[in-house]
């Protein structure tokens, strides 16, 4: 599981979420992010920003994706994620979060899980809403369809 780290000595110019570049699951989320933050977050992979946080240990960046924020305030796993939308306007999934233990232990094991199988999810990931995180295309809904149709005729 991931560390929750609440605070770095070395606070960033602007709110950055640190992500894993060599994670293809990591990278289309990302892109999907960046759009919703519009510029209120920067984003930037560990392996390029990890050296200026000697005070987040590098295998902590490499377990879960980081949000510092300008005041030094760090989340970590899905509540970096959920802050980021908090940015951007939307901030239910942080709010619910912060105050709800079991969403938060739900939402805490869900992530690592996904961390530690990052290829499957991403296969998936592409398979229900396609290659693009730009446009998503429904794919599911068509799975969805065929599964009902299939057990109808059972």
């Amino acid at each position: 599981m991931f560390e929750k780290i609440k605070y770095t000595k070395n606070p960033p110019a602007n709110n950055i979420l640190i992500w894993d570049g060599d994670c293809g699951f990591c990278k289309f989320w990302k892109t999907r992010w960046e759009i919703k933050t519009k510029g209120k977050v920067d984003f930037k992979t560990f392996q390029e920003e990890a050296v200026k946080f000697p005070d987040i240990p590098v295998k902590e960046f490499k377990k879960a994706s980081r949000l510092i924020e300008t005041d030094g305030q760090l989340y970590s796993g899905p509540d970096s994620a959920y802050r980021s939308m908090w940015h951007s306007g939307n901030r239910k999934w942080h709010e619910l979060y912060s105050s709800n233990t079991i969403f938060r232990s739900l939402s805490d094991h869900s992530y690592n899980h996904i961390a530690k199988n990052r290829a499957l999810y991403f296969k998936l990931t592409k398979i229900l809403v396609g290659d693009n995180p730009l446009k998503f295309k429904p794919y599911w809904l068509l799975y969805l369809i065929l599964f009902i149709i299939f057990f109808s005729f059972i």
